[in-house]
C-alpha cells in the first residue's frame, strides 16, 4: 500500500466533558478553571530542513514572509528613494500625491512584515501592528486610485480645473469605504474555518463591482480628455497611461474569479502574490512616467518668471545701441499735436 502525503487543515476543539461509569461522554457541570499552553507548529521541531519562516505558519500562509520581504526591499531601496528624489526636483501636485502613495505603501509593508517576522518566532505576532499595516495599505490603494482618476480627467496636464468634482469624490469615497468595510468584515465576521476568501463575501463582491464601474468611468473620462488635448507628447502619455491603468483596474476582478477554482491551500498566496505584483508594476510604471525629465513634457509646471536675461538681450539689441537714450525715452505720440510723430 502506497501512502500519499497531502496537506490538510487541522482544527482543535476543547469540550467540557468526561466519561461516566458506562464509558459514555457527558457534560461536566462543575465550574472548573483550566490553564493550558498549546504550541501547535507545522513540521518537526528538530528536522534538519527546518525553516523558521514556515514553522509557525499553516501551509496556506507559508512563504508569505518572503513575499513581503521582496516588496519591502524593492519599495524601500528603489521606488521610494527615486520618487522622493523626483519630488524634490519637481514641485508638482501630481508628483507629491504619488510620493505620498508610495510612502503609505512602504509603511504598510513594513508594519505587516514586522508582524510576520515576530509571528514566525513566537507564533503570535502583533495583531495591532498587523492592523496598522493593513490600514496603510488600504490608504495607499485609495490614494493611487484617486491619482489615476485625476490624471484621467487631465488635471494638471490638460487643465487645472476639475469638472464633475462631486461624482469624482463620491465614487472615490464610496470605494474607500467599501475597502474598509471589506477588511473589517473579513476580520470579524468571516470564520477562519469557512472555505472562503475576502472576495467571496457580499462586501467583496460590491467592491469588485464598484471597481469595474470606476474603470468604465475612468475610460470615459480619459477618452474625453484625449479628444480635448492636441499636444502630441501629452497624447502619447495618455495612451500609455490608459493602457497600464486599465490592466491595474481589471486584474483584481479577474484574479478573484480565478481564485474560486483554486484550492484553499494555495488561494491566499495566489491573491497576495498577484495583488502586490500588480501594484508593484503599476507603481514602477508611474515612477517611470512621472520622472522629471520626462514629465516636464506634459505636466503643467509653474516657473518663476526671470526676465533678466531677456532685458540684457534687449539692451544689447542694434536699435538700442544705434540710438541715444533720449531718443528711446521720447514718446512716440505727442499729445499736443494731431499728427503721429515717429522718432528716428
Amino acid at each position: 500500500m502506497i501512502y500519499q502525503l497531502c496537506y490538510r487543515f487541522w482544527y482543535l476543539s476543547l469540550v467540557a466533558c468526561m466519561r461516566n461509569s458506562s464509558c459514555a461522554w457527558q457534560h461536566v457541570p462543575w465550574p472548573l478553571e483550566m490553564e493550558y499552553d498549546l504550541n501547535i507548529v507545522n513540521g518537526k521541531p528538530n528536522a534538519a530542513d527546518h525553516n523558521p519562516f514556515e514553522y509557525h505558519f499553516s501551509f496556506d500562509k507559508q512563504d508569505t514572509v518572503e513575499i513581503y520581504l521582496v516588496c519591502v526591499v524593492f519599495y524601500g531601496c528603489v521606488l521610494v528613494p527615486l520618487q522622493v528624489y523626483a519630488a524634490c526636483r519637481q514641485i508638482h501636485p501630481i508628483t507629491r500625491l504619488f510620493t505620498a502613495t508610495l510612502i503609505m505603501q512602504l509603511a504598510g509593508l513594513l508594519f505587516d512584515t514586522l508582524h510576520l517576522l515576530v509571528f514566525s518566532f513566537d507564533g503570535e505576532g502583533s495583531e495591532g501592528v498587523n492592523i496598522v499595516g493593513d490600514l496603510f495599505n488600504i490608504l495607499a490603494q485609495s490614494l493611487f486610485m484617486m491619482l489615476l482618476l485625476l490624471l484621467a480627467k487631465g488635471w494638471a496636464i490638460t487643465r487645472m480645473m476639475l469638472s464633475r468634482r462631486l461624482l469624482l469624490f463620491s465614487l472615490w469615497g464610496l470605494y474607500s469605504i467599501l475597502i474598509l468595510t471589506l477588511y473589517f468584515w473579513n476580520m470579524m465576521e468571516v470564520d477562519v474555518i469557512e472555505d472562503i476568501d475576502e472576495y467571496q463575501t457580499w462586501p467583496g463582491w460590491l467592491t469588485l463591482a464598484l471597481r469595474v464601474l470606476i474603470m468604465v468611468w475612468f475610460l470615459f473620462e480619459l477618452r474625453n480628455t484625449m479628444m480635448y488635448e492636441h499636444n502630441t507628447n501629452k497624447l502619447h502619455f495618455f495612451l500609455h497611461f490608459g493602457a497600464a491603468s486599465l490592466v491595474w483596474f481589471i486584474y483584481l476582478p479577474v484574479v478573484a474569479l480565478i481564485a474560486l477554482q483554486i484550492s484553499p491551500l494555495w488561494r491566499y498566496k495566489l491573491l497576495l502574490s498577484f495583488t502586490y505584483s500588480a501594484d508593484l508594476l503599476a507603481h514602477s510604471f508611474m515612477t517611470y512616467m512621472l520622472w522629471p525629465e520626462r514629465s516636464e513634457q506634459y505636466l503643467l509646471l509653474a516657473y518663476e518668471a526671470d526676465l533678466s536675461n531677456e532685458l540684457d538681450e534687449f539692451n544689447e539689441a542694434p536699435h538700442v545701441l544705434n540710438h541715444s537714450d533720449s531718443a528711446l525715452l521720447t514718446p512716440m505720440y505727442n499729445c499736443d499735436t494731431d499728427p503721429l510723430k515717429i522718432n528716428t
